[in-house]
């Protein structure tokens, strides 16, 4: 697909600009094995025992991991989030593309059938809004920024992963744009431990702004 523009910051990448997909691929081997196999995570000095797998439950949720002050919820996507993006830009474009055949050609019953596809995508388009709503009301996919740290939640609204910054060596990110998808990928270095990777969905979305800022209030570029 042309068009697309891969900008990368001290990411040993080559990805293509034929591969839209490719992006969302690179998110699959940074999920977060040790947040799923009862190990422990060091924040701050104190040693966070997960219990069982995706059923661990934080009792005093996000903000009881004791990483400062909370400066902001954002939300993130994974590889779903993305495909979600493409598959409905696309469906859009074939929406403009199906409509203006109608007008065209006019077929018989065309209004009814340009009113039918209408009132699809507006009802996609309120599900969506909807979606946004809700994930962010009950936390879900979201990225908490603190004073000395971040808490990523998963899809249920548990805690995914969380990071100090102390922990963290590196913020790599890499950022596309095209008609089909338009996204931020950063990528968390840490000492000892897996990078955790999300994706901000967007041609310029909040998150990365505050977390490029955060993360260089702590000296970390």
């Amino acid at each position: 697909m042309t068009g697309v523009a891969l900008c990368e910051t001290r990411l040993g990448l080559s990805p293509s600009a034929s591969n839209p997909v490719l992006p969302l691929l690179l998110l699959l081997p940074s999920r977060q094995p040790h947040l799923d196999g009862g190990r422990p995570v060091r924040i701050d000095g104190e040693i966070m025992t997960l219990l069982q797998g995706r059923r661990f439950i934080m009792r005093h949720g996000v903000d009881g991991l004791g990483l400062g002050e909370k400066l902001g919820s954002y939300p993130i996507a994974g590889v779903g989030g993305g495909l979600a993006q493409m598959a409905r830009r696309v469906g859009v474009v074939l929406y403009v593309i199906l409509i203006v055949c109608l007008v065209a050609i006019t077929p018989p019953a065309a209004f009814a059938k340009g009113a039918v596809m209408t009132a699809v995508v507006f009802v996609l388009f309120g599900l969506m809004l909807a979606w946004r709503r809700l994930s962010a009301g009950f936390g879900l996919r979201r990225c908490y920024l603190y004073t000395d740290g971040l808490v990523v939640t998963n899809l249920f609204g548990g805690v995914q992963d969380a990071v100090a910054w102390s922990e963290v060596t590196v913020l790599n990110r890499m950022s596309g744009a095209s008609l089909f998808m338009t996204f931020h990928r950063v990528e968390i270095a840490r000492h000892g431990l897996r990078p955790l990777a999300f994706l901000a969905l967007g041609l310029k979305p909040p998150l990365v702004d505050a977390l490029v800022s955060q993360l260089a209030k702590n000296g970390i570029r």
